[in-house]
């Protein structure tokens, strides 16, 4: 009997459920002569007897940590490792049995007799109780590049890179949780199958949870409708007549959703709070666009809200979930702040999950304090400098991931945390995070719900380029704008975009430095569509020096830079963003006190988006200028809801599809 599991067990597989240093041990003691005698049972157990007289024996249908070795270790161990790669070496030459390919084959195909199985009881009993809840998922199933199925659940991800064995199953959460996870990771896909979907929703109410209200659900309606209340206080008064009381509100009512398990609208509660506290402050942090969003989030979210609860307002996971020993790759550091404070985003690829994650800091200045990001990139965080950080590979043993993908990290105690410079590190990722073929990428991608009802997840987009060529980089003065045209391997053509940062003053002239490199291998950053093209807002580069960070240059901004063209705004974002900017100072002034210029503006806008062919918009913006006037701010209320939500989805999704000259997507 030849064990198939055994033989697709990869060095990284191998390396993900142990350690690196494990493999890198057991391959030392089978080159040196001192590996294990191997025999194979009739039921295809398998044994190895060491030099040293220890004992392993490999059962069927278990995973490593499951198995028995004399040396007493409490998981996987160099002995345990070092007899799957004497049998795999063994059995190099003996010819497969003939099956199924081995790509046919998806998680679902568990049932919940084979979880209690592998998994136990107890592992089943907690993951009923989170499905009874409702949680979402996303599911990848396998490719030719990327054989092991996965499944992304809000705080972990689950991978399966043994067909058909659950016993090998990987995921990046602590082991207490892991047979949850796993059991959770298989229902998604049992329901992505059923619906041959990527995208699910499971249990709640939009699945076998159940369907009446409990005390949790009342509390959770309770805890929306009061912070949707609120928002439309807000949004009836105007951020002047918000004081300390109506903060305090909000932060109970953050603290409501927090409680029970609304992370998403919870997070847009938590960022009107600090929009307040900005605006209190004279703070650049405050804009009337953002706080329009915010509001119009809020309610979009509670509107959803009945179709897909938990996909709208967030899942009932655990807000934090503490990781393994995690192996996490640096790929740039975004500096932002304002004249208190500065912050600092540094982001790292996970690859065992195969997603992104956001290590965020902050610091507070004190009078006569205005340090840039390359001044910041001095100051130390885990023991190292900011730069050092940006551009190392982290392993650590403190390590806890949020639903919404941000990351924390601690050194603990002494050597459970390492940080190495990040080499080649870049070229090794998954195809997941290390892209050869953007568009290839944003087609899988799919379809997603507009942002209003997205999940709040940071790092959604991060993604490695692979750049083969760079092409007509500039600098367009008007916009204050870096651009440059990158070509992947496949030959697509990939905007690059960088925004001026007046915190960085060098960093636009690190990033044309570092893009004119012959040598330059490839650029991290936020991937994206803009006007049906694909965009790139860059966070570091990649060439044979090793890593640009250009938030954390150093330099004036002196460099005098080619310049390229202008690229005037066709007409129907100018109508578009006229209008949203018109309906954020609806909101900044309060309904109850908008004036006549602003009304005015409200019809002009009106007229504006009806010339461009947006009608049912420009119908909106009137009712609502009509509904003000005439019946007062309490009716216009949800006039203006509904036209901020229209009017944000018709930009979001004429940005990303739409062409200069097309018809938008939405009129």
């Amino acid at each position: 009997m030849t064990r198939a599991d055994l033989l697709a067990l990869t060095p990284d597989t191998l390396a993900s459920l142990a350690n690196r240093g494990l493999v890198k041990r057991a391959e030392k003691d089978l080159a040196a002569g001192s590996g294990p005698t191997v025999t194979t049972g009739d039921d295809g157990t398998v044994h190895g007897t060491f030099p040293d007289g220890t004992e392993t024996v490999l059962p069927v249908g278990r995973g490593l940590d499951a198995t028995d070795c004399t040396c007493a270790a409490a998981g996987p161990c160099r002995h345990r490792i070092a007899l799957v790669l004497a049998y795999q070496h063994g059995a190099a030459d003996r010819t497969p049995p003939a099956g199924e390919p081995l790509l046919d084959w998806s998680p679902g195909d568990f049932d919940d007799d084979a979880l209690t199985a592998a998994l136990g009881l107890s592992a089943l009993t907690a993951a009923h109780r989170t499905r009874a809840r409702g949680y979402t998922a996303r599911v990848h199933r396998p490719t030719a590049e990327d054989p092991a199925p996965r499944v992304e659940l809000p705080t972990c991800t689950v991978r399966f890179p043994v067909p058909r064995e659950l016993g090998y199953a990987l995921t990046d959460a602590a082991a207490a949780l892991r047979g949850e996870l796993i059991t959770l990771a298989v229902w998604a896909f049992r329901a992505a199958d059923a619906e041959q979907v990527t995208d699910v929703s499971v249990g709640g109410r939009t699945g076998d949870g159940p369907t009446t209200p409990t005390p949790t659900t009342a509390a959770a309606g309770e805890a929306l409708h009061t912070a949707v209340a609120l928002a439309d206080e807000l949004l009836l008064d105007g951020v002047q007549q918000a004081g300390p009381v109506f903060t305090n509100a909000l932060r109970r009512a953050g603290r409501a959703l927090t409680a029970t398990s609304q992370h998403w609208p919870a997070g847009a509660v938590a960022d009107l709070r600090e929009q307040l506290d900005a605006y209190t402050a004279r703070a650049t942090r405050y804009t009337p666009e953002r706080l329009a969003l915010l509001l119009a989030e809020l309610h979009a979210r509670h509107r959803a809200s009945r179709h897909d609860p938990a996909g709208v307002l967030g899942t009932a996971e655990a807000p934090v979930t503490p990781l393994r020993r995690t192996r996490l790759v640096a790929l740039g550091c975004r500096i932002g702040g304002t004249a208190r404070d500065r912050t600092a985003e540094t982001y790292f690829a996970h690859a065992d999950a195969g997603i992104a994650l956001v290590l965020r800091t902050r610091w507070e200045l004190t009078d006569h304090q205005a340090p840039t990001g390359h001044d910041l990139s001095t100051r130390r965080l885990l023991g190292v400098p900011l730069h050092a950080l940006a551009t190392a590979n982290v392993v650590s043993e403190h390590t806890a991931r949020a639903a919404d993908r941000t990351v924390t990290l601690s050194r603990g105690r002494i050597a459970a945390t390492s940080i190495t410079p990040v080499g080649a590190a870049w070229t090794e990722l998954p195809g997941s995070l290390l892209l050869r073929d953007t568009a290839a990428h944003l087609r899988a991608a799919g379809e997603r719900p507009p942002r209003l009802i997205r999940p709040r997840v940071a790092a959604d987009g991060v993604r490695v380029v692979m750049v083969d060529a760079v092409e007509e980089i500039g600098y367009d003065p008007a916009a204050q704008r870096l651009e440059a045209v990158l070509r992947d391997p496949a030959g697509n053509d990939v905007r690059l975009h960088a925004e001026y940062n007046p915190l960085c003053p060098g960093g636009l002239d690190a990033l044309a430095t570092a893009l004119a490199d012959d040598a330059i291998r490839a650029v991290s950053g936020m991937l994206g569509r803009a006007g049906g093209r694909m965009v790139l807002d860059p966070l570091a580069v990649l060439t044979a020096e090793g890593m640009t960070v250009p938030d954390l240059a150093p330099g004036a901004g002196d460099t005098t830079l080619s310049t390229t063209a202008h690229r005037p705004t066709d007409p129907i974002t100018a109508a578009l963003r006229t209008a949203l900017t018109t309906l954020a100072d609806a909101a900044h002034q309060g309904l109850r006190h908008v004036t006549p210029t602003t009304r005015t503006a409200l019809t002009d806008s009106a007229d504006r988006l009806r010339r461009t062919g947006l009608d049912h918009a420009a119908r909106l913006l009137n009712d609502l200028a009509r509904t003000v006037h005439d019946q007062g701010a309490p009716a216009a209320a949800p006039h203006w809801v509904t036209a901020q939500i229209h009017l944000t989805t018709s930009l979001e999704l004429y940005r990303e599809d739409g062409a200069p000259g097309g018809r938008p997507a939405i009129q």
